[in-house]
């Protein structure tokens, strides 16, 4: 006998693939959810703190016009593949800040919102952030003090002045408005007390614009999910650009780079039609695990927007099944900042030269994460009249005063929905389902998640923009009958 113990054995069969792996730097790790009750709490004052930045500080309006908008919305786990769970009641929040358990602190001199919920049932308070600045939006801060990145100016061309809409600043005063679409806008107005405005044009002039009292020609205004529709455009740019070739190739994220990644699956067409299978595990507060898809955390999350939407896990099949999320889009962000950068470009300059300056979008504005990303997803700000030269650009497929900017046909491909189950194209909504029943199917817009909309009627050369206060409703069935009144008398 002896004591000594016998040499380890190497196993014969191998555990691993010992191919060389030529370039890439591993799989992505996943992105979790974590949406305990603390987490949801946190993300709840997060996005508090931003309504309020972009409210005060990038759309300018004064405070009572803030204190008598605002709306407090409770965060929610991520829904699953076919279902969500709604927003629960305010009032618990109301009740709070009436109360004097949640704190609203703002520094007009920094353009910063900090919020303090002070709760017994809660170890410690919740302290959210956000803070304002030119040319990347309200920016959430959450926790943090400062931003991750340095805010530098954005140098951007102003609007031609004096030359004539949409290619200049000066709008003519359009003629009296005929009486049927007068009472069409009193009675969408009287039923909608977040709109801040509706305007009509052709792609030569603006034909009617009518605002709130508390708003006006050069009030910049959310977009939320219009946003999308940017980056869309964005997209077609670089493929325009020879940057990008097609968008059915697999999507070249940096984070993707690993050839045996199953993210290569997905492709940039997957990416816009919100087809890409993009989810996430979620760890609820009684230990639960389940698949999420992201919606709203990317505005509420004090974190790299890119980088959490490219560790998404692929959950379904890409191309398979139709799922709205933030995620796809801000993985696109992440491909045109990686084709900016990867040609020694500055990234936020070349973002807006790309496209917005383009259009001469002055008033328009990005939000942009902490880390500096501009969000792809969502959270621009721009008055109408700058809204409305998106919309002059598609009823023109991609040609802008005698340039083309997009590729022939383009209009056609982000327009149109390419699959049943679902009205959705590429970043655009479609009355396919006849969400408007008296505008024609072919109509599209680009859509906010609190009924902002970019109307596209290229049967008629009309665009319609209209914008509205967040969480406010809007009398929908009123402004289909602004805007079939509009075709009846203006076209």
């Amino acid at each position: 006998m002896t004591e000594r113990q016998p040499a380890a054995i190497s196993p014969l069969e191998p555990t691993f693939d010992r191919t060389p792996a030529p370039f890439g730097a591993g799989l992505p790790d996943p992105v979790v959810c974590d949406a305990s009750p603390r987490a949801l709490r946190q993300r709840t004052v997060n996005f508090a703190a931003k309504r309020l930045t972009d409210m005060r500080y990038v759309s300018n309006l004064d405070r009572e016009t803030v204190e008598r908008h605002f709306r407090w919305r409770p965060a929610t786990p991520p829904g699953g593949l076919s279902a969500r769970q709604g927003p629960e009641g305010a009032a618990p929040l109301v009740t709070a800040q009436r109360d004097g358990q949640i704190i609203i602190d703002q520094d007009d001199a920094d353009q910063r919102v900090t919020i303090t919920w002070t709760d017994p049932e809660f170890d410690g308070p919740v302290i959210g952030g956000a803070i304002a600045r030119s040319g990347y939006g309200g920016i959430v801060l959450g926790q943090h003090k400062e931003l991750a990145f340095d805010p530098q100016t954005i140098v951007r061309p102003m609007a031609e002045v004096g030359r004539a809409w949409p290619y200049g600043d000066a709008v003519e005063t359009p003629p009296a408005l005929p009486a049927a679409l007068g009472r069409a806008l009193d009675a969408f107005f009287a039923a909608s007390s977040g709109a801040y405005g509706v305007l009509i044009a052709t792609p030569e002039r603006v034909l009617c614009e009518r605002y709130a009292p508390w708003s006006g020609p050069a009030r910049v205004t959310p977009s939320w999910s219009m946003t999308k529709a940017i980056t869309c455009t964005v997209i077609g740019r670089l493929i325009h650009e020879g940057w990008l070739h097609s968008v059915y190739d697999p999507a070249p994220a940096p984070l993707w780079s690993d050839p045996r990644s199953i993210h290569h699956l997905i492709t940039i067409d997957n990416l816009l039609r919100m087809r890409s299978g993009l989810g996430f595990p979620v760890q609820h507060g009684d230990g639960s695990s389940t698949i999420g898809f992201e919606n709203s955390s990317v505005y509420e999350d004090a974190g790299n927007a890119y980088e959490a939407a490219q560790r998404s896990i692929v959950a379904t099949v890409p191309g398979a099944v139709y799922r709205y999320i933030n995620a796809g889009p801000n993985v696109l962000g992440a491909v045109i900042r990686d084709q900016i950068e990867q040609r020694g470009l500055p990234y936020h300059q070349t973002h807006y030269a790309l496209l917005i300056d383009r259009l001469g979008m002055a008033s328009y504005e990005h939000s942009a994460d902490i880390a500096g990303n501009l969000i792809a997803s969502g959270a621009g700000f721009a008055h109408l009249r700058d809204y409305a030269k998106l919309g002059v650009l598609y009823l023109q497929d991609g040609m802008w005063n005698g340039e083309r900017l997009l590729p022939k046909g383009w209009a056609d491909y982000a327009l149109t929905p390419s699959h049943t189950g679902t009205p959705y194209a590429a970043c655009f909504r479609s009355n396919i389902e006849r969400t408007f029943p008296n505008l024609p199917q072919d109509t599209a817009w680009a859509s906010g998640a609190s009924d902002q909309r970019v109307f596209i009627l290229r049967r008629h050369r009309l665009t319609v923009a209209v914008n509205n206060e967040t969480a406010h409703p809007m009398d929908l069935a009123a402004l289909n009958r602004v805007i079939a009144t509009a075709i009846e008398t203006l076209t």
